[in-house]
């Protein structure tokens, strides 16, 4: 005996447009609730914008900004340059990010390919957490202590990218691990019913398909560790020329060259370079990050 079907009639789709007004009401108000809360975030994210570009535009918009340093240059003086604090900052956080990448990479890739949950993958998320919540004046002390008191190396630019290397291999190790679960398990048993080996698979379809979300997070540790202050005041110097080297002599960066005016006083050409560094920062960081975007967006796999 058959069962008879029930059958929709043919307007049904109106059935699905038949929304209760106290629905209608609630998806309103959520609607307005929620543009309500973003505008309000997003106000003092303006308010600070506003701030940093009326404050030290005029800094930064003359040819001397980017071509001299402070050399020979009262604080209290116009003129000069951010030259010698821009190149103290990409030494050490490009220091800091070559060292700390390929870490936090590989690191991910043994807890989520690799680990069994056993003692060891168990030790390193533990590990992986507690540095997470490490505050950047821990980190710049535990470096002074074994760097500079223990193997006797004098305070650095190398120290700093130390420290910082500290705080950024968290950030890409937890990025990492969450864009590597992200991929499909299908891609890889694809892989392996071909015979590919589980080490190619990992660098020809794993990190390539996750690339834009890994590329993403390694500029979110940069832009983290790039505007640290604490790391710098213990572990270097501050000088107002030029220095490359980052193992011999003092060397200045942006987040210290804003500490060294704000103590210079409240003259107005101090005030234009402390502003002028703190716009020149933000802007190192949103040129670095859309860069980023740009790159993995070209070499990401294409859906």
């Amino acid at each position: 005996m058959s069962t008879p079907v029930k059958t929709l009639p043919q307007n049904s789709g109106s059935v699905f447009l038949d929304i209760s007004a106290g629905r209608k009401t609630a998806n309103n108000v959520a609607t307005i609730i929620v543009w309500a809360t973003m505008i309000l975030a997003m106000i003092p994210l303006v308010w600070v914008l506003w701030e940093l570009f009326s404050r030290g535009a005029g800094a930064i918009l003359t040819p001397e900004w980017w071509t001299l340093s402070q050399r020979g240059i009262l604080d209290t003086e116009a003129g000069g340059g951010a030259l010698h604090a821009i190149i103290g900052t990409f030494v050490q956080t490009i220091l800091a990010t070559l060292i700390s990448v390929p870490i936090g990479i590989f690191t991910a890739i043994y807890l989520v390919e690799y680990s069994r949950g056993g003692l060891l993958s168990r030790l390193t998320t533990f590990m992986v957490d507690i540095l997470s919540g490490v505050p950047s004046i821990v980190a710049a002390l535990f470096v002074f202590a074994m760097w500079i008191t223990l193997f006797g190396f004098e305070r650095s630019g190398m120290a700093v990218a130390l420290s910082l290397v500290l705080l950024m291999i968290p950030i890409v190790v937890r990025n990492t691990e969450e864009m590597l679960r992200v991929v499909p398990m299908d891609l890889r048993e694809a892989s392996y019913a071909l015979g590919v080996p589980k080490w190619k698979t990992i660098a020809r379809i794993v990190l390539p398909t996750a690339l834009s979300g890994i590329v993403t997070g390694i500029m979110l540790a940069v832009a983290r560790v790039m505007g640290e202050s604490a790391p710098v005041l213990v572990l270097v110097g501050s000088t107002s020329s030029i220095n490359w080297d980052a193992m011999d002599g003092a060397m200045s960066s942006l987040p210290l060259m804003m500490l060294d005016m704000y103590k210079s006083g409240a003259q107005p050409a101090v005030l234009d370079k402390l502003w002028g560094a703190a716009l020149t920062l933000v802007l190192i960081i949103a040129i670095l990050n859309i860069g980023a975007r740009i790159i993995s967006a070209k070499f990401s796999v294409k859906k």
